[in-house]
Parts: C-alpha cells; structure tokens; sequence
C-alpha cells in the first residue's frame, strides 16, 4: 500500500483476495478489492482487468490458495500473459486452517498433515512456483523475496514497484513471491521464525529475480 499511495493510483487499484489467510485483506486496504473463491483469484482478476484495462490489478494468495487449489488458474493466466500483478505469499504452510502441509512445505518439515516431517518420496518435493511459471512466454517479470528484516523488505517494496510500473506496458503477468513466516503453525517465536527463513527457507526458495524484462522493453517507462 506504500507503493500505491507513492505511485498516487490509489483509485485505478483493485487486489483481489481469495478465499484463506488473505480473505480479510479488504479490511486492511483503502481500495476496491474483490473477493473470489479459494484459488480462483487469477481468474477473477482476468475478467477484471479485461473489462478494466486501465486498472492497476493484483491478487494476494498464499501458498495453499495459489499453489494447490489454484494452480490451474495461476498457470493459465500467466501463459496467457494476462497483464496483472500475482502476490505470492509463500509461508510453506496452510496459514489459516490449522498448518496443515502446503505444496510448498519444506522437505522434512513437519505440520500437522506430516507430523513425521515431509517425506519426498511419498508427497513429492516442494513445488517452486515462481521458477515454474517463469518459464511460461506470457511471463513478464518474476521475482522471489522476503519480508524478515528492514532489507528484505525494502526489497520487496522495490519489487512491488516495478511490478505495478511494468503492468503500464501491457506485456505480461507479474509475478512476485514473498516468503513469510508463520510463528503459531511453525511452533516458533517470531524471532525463531525469522531465523528459519534465512537458515532453511531460502535454501529450497532462494531469493532475487528469476525473470527480468530485457531492457528494450521498458523503454516505453
């Protein structure tokens, strides 16, 4: 929201939240937001932005949402390019239903769908979403950050930056994920928490940008 009252579009902004951690987030943001139903928010947000053009469109979904339920949608909707702006929140579990295992859980990580740990053998590994949908052609710009400390999150606002300036071009989806943490479904304290990113987190969800624009296409900027 910082970036939204920076860049002064606050009323050509409408974000998307579907159903989970994220539901509530019209309570929290002083715009036009959309509800949509679990996984569905990049579908919603196509016909939004469809009939809209000129509107600045995102979603904010966590892992659950977006990466199983919803993977159809978000696979679609960046190979069609549709030219929105995905927020990934990626804390490995699901958030608000009791933590249980997420597409992206860690391997070994235990939840309380795995309590022995993740086994890979029998669930698979963690899906790596944002390096996934890099590789669709209607994907613009990918990026995978973090929101654990004072850098970190100013790197994420950066990212979030450029992504709201890169949908002023109409080439593509955008896609920045942000890895967060979850103290209660981790069994952690916040501080614990913080250090489990940068520890483990990273290591199979490393961070920076996984696909840039060329810089041809944002001379138009």
């Amino acid at each position: 929201m910082e970036v939204v009252e920076e860049m002064d579009i606050q009323e050509q902004t409408i974000g998307i939240a579907p159903v989970g951690c994220s539901v509530f987030a019209y309570d929290y943001m002083d715009i036009d937001m959309q509800e949509a139903a679990h996984g569905r928010a990049c579908a919603v947000a196509t016909g939004i932005k469809r009939l809209m053009p000129d509107k600045y469109v995102f979603t904010y979904q966590g892992d659950g949402d977006l990466a199983a339920i919803g993977i159809a949608e978000t696979l679609h909707a960046i190979n069609r390019g549709e030219n929105i702006l995905i927020v990934f929140m990626n804390n490995a579990v699901y958030g608000m239903t009791s933590g249980q295992m997420a597409p992206t859980t860690l391997a070994g990580m235990h939840t309380t769908t795995s309590p022995d740990g993740r086994d890979v053998g029998y669930y698979g590994a963690p899906i790596k979403v944002s390096e996934l949908m890099a590789q669709l052609p209607g994907a613009f710009y990918v990026t995978r950050q973090a929101v654990n400390n004072a850098n970190a999150v100013r790197r994420t606002k950066k990212a979030l930056q450029n992504a709201f300036k890169y949908q002023q071009l109409h080439k593509g989806t955008c896609l920045v994920e942000i890895i967060g943490n979850c103290p209660s479904n981790w069994k952690m304290t916040p501080i614990e928490a913080s250090k489990f990113i940068d520890e483990e987190m990273v290591k199979t969800f490393p961070l920076g940008d996984i696909k840039v624009p060329k810089t041809e296409e944002l001379k138009t900027i």
